[in-house]
């Protein structure tokens, strides 16, 4: 997508098709006032004759007004005004792409950016319309054979500004929001496809053709045989009932010197039948996704790559598949982790924490500023905060306090967590070090805890995305988050921000 600034009248500015809006009440948009003007009232004729709705996400495409350079008119309800903020903001912008999308357009210009909405601004409009667009013209239709739908011919956006001061921040918005798009995108490919194509082997290639051509990516795949060299047999005991080989994939992008970088650890089980603790058969289908943290961090990767951003980051990604068969870890065994502390495995399905304890030991050797671990963890958190926000828990409150502040302003919303002895107790073992469960109550806590084992002297956050990663129902598909949050933060620190 290619991006463009105008502070022309709305309605003098040619293009393939223009985005205004009305409020409750009937109060236009500045976008729509200079239209309806221009066009001596065509706008609040439609409004009073009921062909306009402004109820929030209702859509109408008008053509050939008179007076308006634009082909194609998309009115868009907004809702109350004194409501509307960045969310909205972006959900309109979604609506109307929608309704652009099913026709011939190439460009459209979001006059929208010109609503004055608390707490944002020109970037962050700019970004977030860049980030809906993309969003709203995504599609997972590779596996289907035959004749595939359409795609939009959307090829280009404007943004009206109010002044060219604003006109470098605005494009600055948008091309990081097309950035975080391409590392969006990518983390739902690798989540929707199917688990007898995106293996460990897979994410490894994927993770290879992104370094192909960039000068500041590196990646590095270790087979099972070197995970062992290394003890990690927490890991591989997961990967012990499967016939397909694990992977670890660490990806190096080195644009700061000799800074130290921030690590990104993500989960990445391609499928996860639960090995002798067997799932239930309903919705095992969903279990590709346990992935999605693996698939994330990929992303992200690949969106600060195409950002350029001058900062070091590592990624690194234990890939498994976890199910059963006579070679299965069984419950009741016990492993030793490559820190050395061993583990008495008391659930089979909870293998996530086994890969990530040992990922983030291998980690301990880049040095990082930071390390934030990113996985579909536990049922727990799905029954605590639902489908809308990422669980943060963090040994050091000012980076949980910095991530759900970035995920507020990535509109990819995020929640604390507590992490503490008392819940850290519930994993103790007769047998071993440390259980790998820790009973019924505070199961997502719980899991935060084990993983608080392996992080001493390390700044860490654990952000459980089992609620937010996918979509379950007639909209069934991975979300591409926390990416949005993730950039955030990565644009942050290295000071790419306006």
């Amino acid at each position: 997508m290619d991006y463009f600034t105008t502070t022309s009248k709305t309605s003098n500015r040619a293009t393939d098709c223009l985005i205004i809006g009305i409020y409750d009440g009937g109060k236009l948009s500045a976008g729509a006032r200079d239209v309806d003007s221009a066009s001596k009232g065509a706008i609040r004729r439609l409004l009073k004759s009921g062909d306009l709705s402004a109820k929030k996400g209702r859509t109408a495409v008008l053509t050939s007004v008179a007076g308006v350079k634009a082909k194609r008119i998309v009115v868009v309800g907004l809702g109350k005004s004194r409501d509307f903020g960045a969310k909205e903001f972006r959900d309109a912008v979604a609506a109307a792409t929608l309704a652009i999308s099913t026709t011939k357009a190439k460009q459209v210009l979001n006059s929208l950016t010109l609503e004055k909405i608390a707490g944002t601004s020109a970037y962050y409009l700019a970004r977030h319309s860049a980030e809906a667009i993309g969003d709203t013209l995504y599609s997972f239709d590779q596996m289907k054979s035959g004749r595939k739908p359409k795609r939009s011919e959307l090829t280009k956006a404007g943004f009206v500004i109010r002044a060219r001061g604003d006109a470098a921040d605005t494009m600055r918005g948008a091309q990081h929001g097309g950035a975080i798009v391409i590392g969006k995108s990518l983390a739902k490919d690798l989540g929707n496809l199917p688990a007898n194509v995106c293996t460990p082997g897979y994410l490894a290639r994927t993770a290879k053709k992104l370094a192909v051509g960039n000068g500041r990516l590196t990646v590095r795949v270790l087979n099972e045989a070197e995970m062992k060299r290394l003890r990690m047999d927490s890991l591989l005991s997961v990967t012990a009932g499967t016939v397909e080989p694990a992977k670890l994939i660490v990806m190096q992008y080195k644009g700061a010197g000799r800074e130290q970088p921030i690590v990104l650890v993500g989960k990445g089980v391609t499928f996860d039948a639960g090995g002798i603790s067997l799932k239930p058969g309903l919705g095992m289908d969903e279990m590709k996704y346990d992935m999605c943290g693996a698939a994330s961090v990929i992303g992200t990767m690949a969106a600060v790559a195409e950002m350029k951003l001058p900062i070091n980051l590592t990624v690194v990604v234990p890939a498994v598949e976890n199910l059963p068969s006579g070679t299965a870890t069984k419950p009741g065994d016990i492993v030793k982790s490559m820190s050395g502390q061993t583990i008495e495995v008391l659930n089979t399905d909870a293998e996530g924490r086994l890969i990530l304890c040992d990922a983030l030991t291998y980690s301990r050797r880049f040095k990082p500023a930071a390390i934030i671990d990113v996985a579909t963890l536990t049922g727990a958190c799905v029954v605590a905060l639902g489908a809308h926000r990422t669980a943060v828990m963090s040994n050091d409150t000012p980076l949980q306090t910095e991530l759900v502040a970035h995920g507020e302003k990535a509109a990819d919303r995020a929640w604390p967590m507590p992490l503490g002895e008392e819940y850290a107790e519930q994993l103790k073992s007769n047998f071993a070090d440390m259980a790998n469960i820790g009973g019924p109550g505070g199961g997502a806590v719980t899991a935060g805890c084990f993983l608080g084992k392996f992080t001493d002297g390390l700044t860490w956050a654990h952000l459980d995305i089992a609620g937010t990663a996918w979509k379950s129902g007639a909209k069934k598909g991975a979300t591409g988050r926390p990416v949005p949050l993730l950039s955030e933060l990565l644009l942050a620190r290295s000071g790419e921000l306006p």
